[in-house]
């Protein structure tokens, strides 16, 4: 294919976090006056934004690695498993460079280095003011910090991305108001740690586009709820650790300025596991105040993920966890087998519980929560809700309802609703569930239509 100028690919793993990273990193190139492709044969160079999390995501980075020098022969990896390139490079030594998360200046001279920048014309290079991104014309994830504070023993995070450095919340709220503007109808807030967002700067308060605002999770949610209001724009609250303060951000929720909606990664149940993974282990508090945020917020959605199989765990600690399940009631669970992540300092703490019991606690975890999550789906039999909707395929409309975020949690189907396009609003009458979807009818004809200043890659 003959192209006028260089061009470069992206394959983009992980969390939404390196989504965020790959955005910067093709908004720059783009501004540089690159094309963007999402075709191994008719890029210049790849960029791979690898993760490192878990086994299972390292092997996955290195398939794609081989995947794309196959492909291309021209590489680039970036990303949390760039952080140990030893690993990458004993696979794949004939990558170009290897850097680290958000080492996004290293990724820019890699790509200089074997590509050079074309001439730029400020004329034609044209970038919208949201930059690019990768999510649908939408929805974005808004990412407000880097790196996290904690150690829990399970999680080699921060020995990749760092202690937590909060971005400042004018730049937050300058980014979601571009974001809206050009067409986004729902906003992920995305970090290793959101509830501690601005602890790093002793929560200063800044003036954010001619308000005072406090660098903290709720003074960010004030600030997100002003832009609308869950009725035309939804604020999702995304890895939201289980401290005190979560309480000040339910009145919002409350208020309809927010989405009620917490994602919060609990991992246990069991005082003694959350000991040993250094996460917070009153099991009765966090009972309270789930009880108390739902009487204030009686439709809250509350995610959560669970590791089984911690090294040393007891089938009476993983009972511990079945109970808290069947007494929490969380809306929406994700669970992982415990993963012997290469510099987790969990791996040396007790035995490795065996696979085969692994997997046989995975199944009765998710075997409990399906019952859970099935009579929950079922009681909104009958109910009216709102929904986005995210795609349009032969059959209907694909969307979610405000108790689901995008790609994990489930979805709502509209059957033979071929007149509804991505990023409309619709009310909808729910007559059918099943564990994890709902299928539902329109509610009359009005819907919020979607408006887009957004650029396609490719």
């Amino acid at each position: 294919m003959s192209k006028q100028k260089p061009t470069v690919g992206i394959v983009s793993l992980g969390c939404p976090k390196a989504t965020v990273d790959s955005e910067r990193i093709l908004t720059q190139l783009r501004t540089e006056g690159y094309e963007l492709t999402n075709s191994y044969e008719d890029a210049d160079a790849v960029i791979v934004n690898t993760c490192g999390f878990i086994d299972s995501a390292v092997q996955e980075s290195l398939d794609t690695i081989g995947e794309a020098l196959e492909e291309n022969g021209k590489v680039i990896v970036t990303g949390c498993l760039g952080a140990r390139s030893e690993e990458i490079t004993n696979v794949h030594p004939k990558v170009l460079a290897v850097s680290g998360p958000a080492a996004y200046q290293e990724v820019l001279n890699a790509v200089h280095d074997a590509i050079a920048p074309p001439p730029h014309n400020p004329f034609v290079d044209l970038v919208p003011p949201q930059g690019i991104k990768l999510t649908p014309k939408h929805y974005a994830y808004l990412k407000i910090s880097e790196g996290c504070n904690h150690r829990c023993t399970f999680c080699i995070i921060p020995s990749m991305r760092g202690d937590l450095v909060s971005r400042s919340v004018g730049d937050v709220i300058a980014e979601a108001k571009r974001l809206k503007a050009a067409g986004v109808k729902e906003l992920l807030v995305v970090s290793q740690d959101t509830a501690a967002y601005g602890v790093d700067v002793k929560y200063k308060t800044e003036f954010a586009e001619g308000r005072p605002t406090k660098t903290s999770m709720v003074g960010l949610s004030e600030a997100l709820g002003e832009l609308g209001g869950v009725d035309e724009f939804w604020v999702r609250l995304h890895y939201v650790y289980p401290y005190p303060n979560v309480e000040e951000v339910i009145p919002l929720m409350a208020a309809g300025k927010i989405l009620p909606y917490l994602d919060m990664p609990l991992q246990h149940a069991n005082p003694r596991i959350l000991k040993a993974m250094k996460r917070p282990g009153n099991v009765e508090q966090t009972l309270e105040r789930i009880k108390k945020w739902r009487e204030a917020v009686p439709n809250l959605t509350i995610r959560s993920t669970f590791i089984v199989g911690f090294p040393g765990e007891t089938e009476e600690e993983f009972q511990d966890l079945l109970d808290f399940l069947e007494e929490a009631q969380l809306d929406r669970v994700g669970c992982f087998q415990y993963s012997p992540v290469t510099g987790a300092v969990a791996n040396d703490l007790a035995p490795p519980v065996p696979d085969e019991v692994k997997q046989d606690r995975y199944e009765r975890f998710m075997e409990t929560q399906q019952v859970i999550s099935a009579n929950k789906m079922n009681a909104k039999i009958g109910t009216v809700i709102q929904v986005l909707v995210d795609e349009v395929d032969d059959e209907g409309a694909i969307c979610r309802s405000q108790a689901d975020a995008p790609e994990i949690d489930g979805l709502v189907f509209i059957p033979d609703a071929q007149h509804l396009n991505p990023g409309d609003f619709v009310t909808v009458k729910v007559f059918a569930a099943d564990e994890y979807d709902l299928w539902a009818e329109p509610v009359g004809d009005e819907f919020v239509a979607q408006e887009t200043s957004y650029i396609e890659l490719g």
